[in-house]
């Protein structure tokens, strides 16, 4: 059902304004409309992000993804260590889908504006507030007319990605983020060879990326081959082109590059503690190690949609600050780990190398994509977890030999 929009003086008054039309800010849209809520969503049309396009089956069961979306399901995993040795490991019991942004992102935004949103295209400017009417003023330059058009809300929620206008504004610390660099090149898939459409390559080597790590993921037709880095001053187009060469796809016609900045953790607020919050990448909600967004992205756009209900309900933007406990609270223990392992085996190529022959346990495979497909540690096995404890153990003292599995 649509909602009813509220004329006051002849302008319509919000219950929310979104800033970002990215999957977080699509999903808080779509969340709110579903509840009736008077909201609008402002996207920047025609910007793709630099991204793998990996979303895991609780992605796509939790928010509905039908099939359609889905351009490749990935059944193996392929760890490359710096000296080129290779660990597969199996996805046993699904797959991990792989989206294709650009047309993921708008089914999104297509899906949020069904439901009742309404979508406006431009360019977000500033925040200014009505202090007797307890209301917020949002700026934005329509792309069609170029004209500055002026909105009217009770909450804004800014989902306007890594290093956020609205979060450098609004948030205590939201012009200090850490981030790295996303850089990736979008190529047409080739047929045959040594590519393997259902299979994603990883690739652990300090000449890709210093402290990061290079991929290769298939999106069917075409693929996706990028690196991140936080080491400012590194080639990230050279390091691309040698991993190109490296995965024999140096002749692949390229289709588009792009890069993007990506947070390297979740912002100590997410609210002003009066009329803003902030989700997504603007959050800072990208997982350590791996650097997966999406999901978390949508988590947290549907977490902010529920704070702003309750603030709505209840008259009082004390609900906001929940945001953020509740998402620490489902996914910070799983962050905390990742970030444990990013530090201990990113710094160099001999950490790495020791990483990828971790790889090689049947144990620590079958741990981590339970945790990665379900988003959630494996409890249940703790004979187990105690084996991978003491093999971590031995690789970062250096008892072990870094070719031990």
């Amino acid at each position: 059902m649509q909602p009813t929009y509220l004329i006051v003086e002849n302008e319509m008054i919000y219950d929310a304004i979104i800033i970002g039309g990215g999957p977080s800010g699509a999903t808080a849209a779509m969340e709110l409309a579903l509840q009736n809520r008077k909201v609008a969503f402002i996207d920047r049309e025609g910007r793709i992000k630099p991204c793998g396009g990996a979303v895991p089956p609780r992605l796509i069961r939790d928010f509905n993804i039908p099939d359609s979306q889905i351009v490749a399901k990935i059944k193996t995993a392929r760890m490359i260590s710096p000296t080129s040795r290779m660990v597969d490991i199996p996805i046993e019991n699904g797959y991990v889908g792989m989206v294709e942004r650009e047309n993921f992102d708008e089914f999104l935004r297509n899906r949020a504006s069904n439901k009742g949103a309404k979508r406006f295209t431009g360019t977000f400017l500033r925040i200014e507030r009505i202090a007797e009417m307890d209301i917020v003023s949002v700026f934005f330059k329509d792309k069609k007319s170029r004209k500055e058009i002026e909105l009217k809300s009770r909450f804004v929620i800014g989902a306007d990605g890594a290093r956020s206008d609205v979060a450098r504004s609004e948030m205590p610390g939201g012009k200090t983020i850490p981030y790295v660099i996303a850089y990736h090149e979008i190529i047409e898939a080739p047929k045959g060879g040594v590519y393997d459409p259902d299979r994603c390559d990883v690739i652990y080597d300090g000449s890709i990326s210093p402290d990061f790590y290079g991929w290769v993921f298939p999106h069917g037709k075409s693929a996706s081959i990028g690196m991140g880095t936080g080491h400012h001053g590194f080639d990230l187009k050279t390091a691309t082109s040698e991993l190109r060469s490296r995965a024999g796809l140096d002749k692949c016609k390229t289709i588009r590059k792009e890069g993007a900045p990506i947070p390297l953790k979740p912002l100590k607020r997410w609210d002003n503690g009066n009329d803003v919050l902030v989700a997504g990448d603007a959050a800072g909600v990208v997982a350590p190690s791996s650097g997966e967004g999406i999901y978390y992205a949508m988590a947290a756009g549907q977490i902010a949609a529920e704070t702003i209900t309750e603030s709505l309900v209840s008259n009082s933007p004390k609900a906001l600050k929940l945001a953020r406990q509740r998402f620490l609270k489902e996914h910070g223990t799983v962050f905390n780990v990742l970030g444990a392992m990013q530090n201990a085996y990113y710094k160099s190529d001999n950490r790495r190398e020791r990483f990828v022959s971790l790889c090689h346990d049947v144990d620590v495979q079958t741990l981590t994509f339970e945790a990665y497909m379900n988003k959630k540690l494996v409890s249940a096995r703790p004979l187990a977890h105690l084996k991978i404890m003491f093999k971590n153990l031995a690789h970062l003292t250096g008892i072990v030999s870094k070719e031990f599995t």
